[in-house]
């Protein structure tokens, strides 16, 4: 693939909320008149609606990939089916090409249990990776609020494939966030009443603890690894 160097400034600091969102409508056009295949990945939790709602109005074409590791909570596949029914999203579902009876280990438990990076690496990075030539630009929702990681993110960066990466909210914040989702009626996830504040697969998510920290409860590990993958 050819490695196209396209860079958006980050101009959203300070911005009001109806300026930052026409920003992101003009970048998503210039991707567009550069001629660009775009896709999204998405987790399908409520701070992913604002973004996945903007997707629908400004590119509905883009194809918003959902990674099914086939841990996650019924109630976030239900609440993905009924965004795209009601967003009228382009969904494209990816799944991992290792079966589960190979993603155990010697004492015969699943990976998430005692190798979590391994795990993940095996049901989102290795999918995503495999489908990535695809495209030019892929599109995530993660913020720099989020944990420190995401502090030191660029709004455009590239994949070791040559894929521009491009975070369209990166300088949004919760208030942000809540505030979209007032503004056009989005609802929330069904586990975020349960005190399930940031929604991961079932085995590796606890409730009542604020922000990711109930992402991996216990471990040093904060990132699936999907956000890793860069020059």
């Amino acid at each position: 693939m050819l490695l196209i160097y396209f860079c958006f400034s980050n101009r959203t600091p300070g911005m009001e909320l109806s300026d930052k969102i026409d920003l992101i409508a003009e970048e998503l056009d210039d991707y567009r008149n550069m001629d660009l295949e775009m896709t999204m990945s998405s987790s399908f939790q409520s701070h992913s609606i604002p973004l996945l709602h903007m997707i629908s109005r400004f590119a509905p074409e883009v194809e918003v990939i959902f990674l099914d590791t086939g841990f996650h909570f019924p109630e976030t596949i239900l609440f993905r089916d009924r965004m795209v029914r009601e967003l009228g999203l382009n969904l494209r579902i990816l799944r991992s090409p290792v079966p589960k009876q190979l993603q155990m280990d010697r004492q015969g438990y699943f990976l998430f249990s005692s190798d979590p990076d391994r795990c993940c690496a095996i049901n989102k990075t290795l999918p995503m990776q495999n489908i990535l030539r695809e495209y030019d630009v892929w599109i995530s929702g993660l913020r720099r609020d989020q944990n420190a990681h995401r502090q030191g993110l660029k709004k455009t960066e590239h994949t070791r494939e040559g894929v521009i990466r491009y975070y369209p909210i990166l300088e949004w914040n919760s208030r942000d966030i809540w505030e979209y989702r007032v503004k056009y009626d989005l609802p929330p996830h069904p586990l975020e009443e349960r005190g399930f504040s940031s929604i991961g697969c079932e085995p590796c998510t606890r409730s009542d603890l604020e922000g990711r920290g109930g992402r991996w409860f216990g471990q040093k590990k904060t990132e699936c690894g999907l956000h890793l993958n860069k020059d």
